[in-house]
């Protein structure tokens, strides 16, 4: 019996400290709880922390660890105890044990407490130096649009009879179609997004040959215009469809799985009914800062190089759609992963204003370089499928490997879901999140996924079709503009659409990176772990990983 004491002591300390990490779990997404030492000095929580102080062992304290500080919960002798069971009265006619000597108090094994509170609800702003370079170009950004919308607006008042004719022509016909294409995209983006979710297997299949067909029907047309311009669109339009047409035949085999994941990932979507809520402030702030990007692009014509300044507005233009469409991604993200994480509903209010806040500096790096990442990510696979006797191609190609292995390790789009979750900056999600799938050899995996193919492929159908509406106008009402006005349709088509496809690409990213987290969770089923065996049985092919082909690996 004495040697039984210590064991159950020990068991019943462990499950008080569990019981207590489930008990101060609060609401995080409420920004009631900053740390776990605000929670212990709350009023309306003393009175249960102190009859919990009361239960606690005076021989084996619990320790409370609360920031870095270690505190001892003693029972208080001013007030009696209540203990969980009625004690049993003493038997006089057992003979009583002898008292044990008194031993100094040695060390225990006691569990390590989870800090899980304060890191979900982690109010330190991550990546500030590309948060204050955003803040900055978007300061240059609207002082330079107001400035061209200002020129414009002269031009038209003050201007010569040229510079009035010129500027009257362009709003003609080119402001109508132009605005026309925003809201159609952000049409397409919802028609798109609600299809995804409520027929995922048959929109996958639709998207990879719908974005074929669309492709090379808006090149097809630019072609029959027979001008210059808009020959040399519709040749780049055509060999883009011949290049998604073989993609779409390279990774039938993936498509089964990825839809499997899809399905899975979409499953948390129906219990937040406000999810797609930041998805239309950024496409209604997308929308408005596109038309007066619009006005600003005809104020430039009135203004010195125009070509140099226009250059630079589709650029900023480029870059704040990404940082929206990032925003809207770490908002869904950190709901879907609270809710694997808790198993609770968040507040998507909240979530979202946390991106805007905290996380906006991680989103405007990410908007720089994940783009990028993902364009050296197509050249690997390629150069994982050289072949041939040539050693100088292979030390190359080993050379660019070895680059972007590095590059996708410290970069790389899995990382908005830590960033989201925890507040990390996005260098460090980005190696946190590759550790995570190689300790649960999910890379294959990963590697595999087709997703981003899709919401890219989807922003290119959007396009498309965009560019076959405005070129058919514009042909018909000013043939010059057809060429510029179809690439610039493209672009707020696609623009527009991936803001919009977020919600389904963060899902699944959750769903992968909360697994590595925990494969154990009740929330997710055996997907992915029978996925896995079948790749080391040899019963499933996958792509060869982009970063490491064997045959350099082993030289």
């Amino acid at each position: 019996m004495g040697a039984a004491e210590p064991v159950e002591e020990r068991e019943t300390d462990e499950v008080e400290a569990r019981e207590e990490d489930e008990e101060e779990v609060k609401d995080v997404e409420k920004g009631e709880v900053g740390s776990q030492e605000e929670l212990v000095r709350s009023n309306n929580h003393e009175e249960f922390h102190l009859s919990r102080m009361q239960r606690l062992n005076p021989t084996n304290p619990l320790r409370l660890v609360i920031n870095n500080a270690t505190r001892v919960g003693t029972p208080s002798p001013s007030q009696p105890t209540h203990p969980a069971q009625p004690t049993q009265p003493s038997q006089p006619a057992q003979p009583a044990q002898p008292a044990q000597p008194t031993q100094p108090a040695q060390p225990r094994s006691t569990p390590t407490p989870q800090l899980s509170v304060v890191t979900l609800n982690s109010r330190a702003y991550t990546n500030r130096i590309s948060l204050v370079l955003f803040l900055l170009h978007m300061v240059v950004a609207v002082g330079l649009v107001g400035f061209l919308i200002f020129k414009g607006i002269q031009g038209l008042i003050e201007g010569s009879e040229s510079i009035k004719t010129k500027e009257k022509k362009v709003l003609r016909h080119y402001l109508p179609q132009v605005e026309a294409a925003s809201l159609l995209s952000i049409t397409l983006a919802f028609a798109w997004q609600k299809a995804v979710r409520e027929w995922p297997r048959f929109m996958v299949n639709f998207i990879l040959w719908g974005s074929f067909l669309l492709s090379l029907s808006a090149g097809i047309l630019l072609i029959c215009f027979q001008k210059p311009p808009t020959d040399g669109i519709g040749v780049c339009f055509i060999a883009f469809a011949v290049g998604d047409g073989l993609y779409a035949c390279w990774v039938t085999p993936r498509i089964g799985f990825c839809c499997k994941v899809l399905m899975r990932s979409l499953e948390p979507v129906s219990k937040v009914p406000d999810l797609n809520q930041p998805i239309y402030w950024m496409l209604g702030a997308g929308f408005l800062w596109m038309s007066l990007w619009i006005l600003a692009v005809v104020g430039a014509l009135n203004f010195y190089l125009p070509p140099l300044i226009i250059l630079g507005l589709v650029l900023s233009l480029a870059w704040t759609a990404e940082v929206m469409r990032n925003v809207a991604n770490l908002t869904v993200s950190r709901v879907i992963a609270l809710y694997y994480h808790r198993g609770m509903q968040s507040n998507t209010q909240f979530c979202f204003q946390r991106a805007l806040t905290q996380n906006l500096g991680s989103a405007c790096l990410g908007s720089l370089f994940v783009p990028a990442i993902e364009a050296l990510r197509i050249v690997a696979r390629a150069l994982n499928l050289l072949e041939g006797e040539d050693e100088f191609m292979f030390c190359c190609a080993h050379c660019c490997l070895g680059v972007m292995e590095s590059i996708f390790r410290n970069g790389n789009g899995w990382a908005f879901v830590q960033i989201a979750a925890y507040g990390k900056g996005f260098v460090k999600a980005s190696q946190d999140t590759w550790e995570l799938f190689k300790k649960q050899e999910m890379e294959s995996i990963v590697d595999s996924d087709i997703t981003s193919s899709i919401c890219f492929l989807t922003g290119v159908c959007s396009g498309s079709i965009c560019v076959i509406v405005v070129a058919a106008w514009t042909a018909k009402v000013h043939q010059n503009f057809t060429a510029t006005i179809s690439l610039l349709a493209f672009f707020i088509g696609y623009l527009m659409t991936r803001i919009a496809m977020a919600v389904p690409h963060a899902c699944v990213s959750c769903y992968y990176v909360c697994y590595a987290e925990n494969p154990n969770n009740r929330l997710f089923d055996k997907l992915i772990k029978d996925r896995l065996n079948l790749i080391e049985s040899g019963r499933d092919v996958v792509v060869p990983t982009p970063r490491a082909p064997h045959r350099f690996a082993a030289a």
